[in-house]
């Protein structure tokens, strides 16, 4: 997206660098690439995520103090 963004304002203070068909061509890439990668990562980044809690919620080291 921030390339986009890039490109959009190069385009309105010097000149275009790509065509409009062009950026939208771009611009679906990039949203099938993100789509696409949150797919594939939302499994990883929930289980992640789940361990995580699960690791906080036990005592830290045996000893019964919290180390936060």
């Amino acid at each position: 997206m921030a390339f986009l963004v890039l490109v959009q304002g190069y385009a309105l203070f010097v000149e275009s660098l790509v065509s409009i068909t062009q950026a939208a061509l771009v611009a679906v890439v990039v949203g099938a690439g993100t789509a696409v990668s949150a797919y594939l990562l939302e499994y990883r980044i929930a289980a992640w995520s789940a361990r995580r809690v699960t690791g906080e919620t036990e005592s830290h080291g045996g000893d019964g103090k919290s180390k936060s």
